[in-house]
């Protein structure tokens, strides 16, 4: 447990850089654009525009 406590100053930057690793492999894989239409369209369909 002695190593959390000692490595607590920097644990935000290792999830800050796991999530953008995850956020660069999903937008290599073309997956954004999939996930923006769906957003878009569950947005669109709770305000009931669409």
């Amino acid at each position: 447990m002695r190593f959390w406590k000692s490595n607590r100053r920097f644990t935000w930057l290792w999830g800050t850089l796991i999530g953008i690793t995850f956020i660069g492999i999903g937008a290599m894989q073309d997956q954004f654009a999939l996930i923006w239409k769906k957003a878009v369209m569950i947005c669109m369909e709770c305000i009931g525009i669409g």
